[in-house]
């Protein structure tokens, strides 16, 4: 007992770094925001690929990633869905860094709180899951919020809808990948490296390019430092998901956007009026609301899952 939960605090401790790593990103891509998206994209998916080489390397997982690589070429769907996930993931990528650096933080904030409701409305339409009541309350509060929004603005948040579709769909389509954290963030950038290797190669020829060759000044280094700050918090929240329940995982991920949120108003001051603050308590109420009902309907069928495993 004393040793589940020692691994259990160890979880939510990795879990709680994670997102708090995510949830002050956006500090790290304003030291960046004199360079396009389009580039730091570039420079975070080839850095990334490299760091996860070493990462193989370093704690030996080779033959792990070489064996599971052998069985995603082997099957078609499967080599199509970690390809999907590539670009769904870069896609979210992209348009998180050009929110953050054309000061749309709060909006970034928006997309991740409203996340796991999309990921719910993806699971009725792809999955054919039934909804129950108190996820339909949720989803028609989160909807009012969103909808009180577009009326502040006079246009649709365009940049929190597609982050949240974008990561909902990722989401989607790992599970029915089932790899192994390494092996999944190591070929999902694999198979996008190419394509930010020519762009950057391009972009040098052009002389265009942000990054000076044999040189160790500031940007060199922040750009290096992208593929760092994507696989780390990666890594810690897939040693949490090994260890951690899923409803506590449900109530530590609001940590990230509510750091964002704090940063968009407190540092960047992006305005934040009475409309937005209606807008985000529906927001807020409907994942309070999901989440409560979530952690009680996975405390109701845990005892038979133990039950379950015990008897194997």
């Amino acid at each position: 007992m004393e040793e589940e939960q020692k691994q259990q605090t160890i979880g939510v401790l990795n879990g709680v770094f994670a997102y708090m790593i995510w949830g002050v990103l956006p500090i790290y891509w304003k030291a960046l925001d004199t360079i396009v998206a389009e580039e730091i994209l570039a420079h975070r998916i080839f850095w990334s690929f490299a760091l996860m080489i070493l990462v193989l390397l370093c704690f030996k997982k080779g033959k792990q990633f070489l064996t599971e690589l052998k069985v995603i070429i082997s099957k078609p769907i499967l080599a199509l869905s970690v390809i999907m996930s590539g670009i769904l993931i870069s896609g979210n990528w992209l348009i998180y860094i050009w929110a953050v650096n054309n000061n749309h933080v709060l909006e970034t904030s928006l997309g991740y709180y409203i996340n796991p409701l999309i990921s719910v409305l993806l699971g009725v339409i792809v999955l054919k899951e039934r909804l129950s009541f108190i996820q339909v309350l949720s989803f028609i509060l989160a909807a009012i919020g969103v909808l009180v929004l577009m009326f502040q603005y006079g246009k649709i948040p365009w940049a929190a809808l597609l982050l949240a579709l974008s990561f909902g769909l990722y989401g989607l389509v790992k599970k029915k990948a089932n790899l192994s954290s390494t092996t999944g963030l190591t070929v999902e950038t694999m198979v996008v490296t190419p394509i930010a290797v020519v762009y950057l190669i391009s972009l040098y020829l052009d002389g265009k390019g942000e990054f000076a060759l044999l040189s160790f000044n500031t940007t060199n280094l922040l750009l290096i430092g992208t593929g760092i700050v994507t696989a780390i918090p990666l890594l810690l929240f897939a040693e949490a998901a090994k260890r951690v329940p899923l409803s506590m995982i449900g109530f530590i991920q609001y940590i990230s956007p509510t750091i964002t949120l704090c940063l968009g108003i407190f540092v960047y001051h992006e305005q934040f009026t009475k409309i937005d603050f209606i807008a985000f308590a529906f927001i807020w109420l409907a994942l309070v609301i999901y989440s409560l009902s979530n952690a009680k309907r996975i405390r109701i069928f845990q005892p038979k899952l133990r039950k379950h495993n015990t008897s194997v």
